[in-house]
């Protein structure tokens, strides 16, 4: 029994060696998103812009609209106001639901945007860290049509894991903003 013992002993070593044992790699995510690609705006709106191929569009009541990425799990919110001599106050009920976020965030940084030609005005708004929205933006003509939008995660905010898709969602609401024309 005992040489069967030491014979069993010897085999699993000399069976074990090999190769020296290394601790894995590090793992990385390896996220890949689709090349941006766009399309003109199919729903009848007093406004209109080009959205991402791979969006998928939820018509809401009075002229709003819901640009959903399932793939991503996210969406961003248009909502429409007409402005009737109310913009200042439209603009700064757009600017307290930016700041609400600030007890979330790290840091919040904005872009303004102006295109003359369009008469498009309006301003853009990052929002590092584990907010709601990573996101907002409102765009006006500053006399009729007034638009509010925020980038939402159908997730708990968690802003290292979600990065990459506010990256890539944020290149599309940079298009949307660039081509956003008034109807009236």
């Amino acid at each position: 029994m005992r040489k069967i013992l030491v014979l069993l002993i010897v085999v699993f070593t000399l069976a074990s060696c090999g190769e020296d044992i290394l601790p894995k790699p590090k793992g990385y995510l390896s996220l890949t998103y689709p090349d941006n690609s766009y399309k003109s705006l199919s729903l009848e709106r007093p406004y209109s812009f080009k959205v991402s191929e791979f969006s998928v569009l939820e018509d809401e009541k009075k002229n709003w609209l819901k640009i959903k990425y399932p793939k991503l799990k996210a969406s961003i919110d248009i909502t429409y106001r007409s402005v009737d001599g109310n913009l200042k106050e439209l603009l700064t009920e757009s600017e307290k639901l930016v700041y609400k976020h600030a007890v979330k965030a790290e840091e919040i940084l904005a872009k303004n945007f102006e295109n003359f030609e369009k008469r498009v005005f309006g301003s853009m708004q990052e929002i590092s860290g584990n907010a709601a929205s990573q996101i907002q933006f409102q765009l006006t003509d500053s006399t009729h049509n007034f638009i509010k939008g925020a980038l939402f995660f159908y997730t708990k905010p968690n802003y290292d894991s979600i990065l990459p898709a506010v990256d890539y969602i944020k290149k599309d609401i940079i298009q949307l903003i660039e081509t956003l024309e008034w109807k009236k």
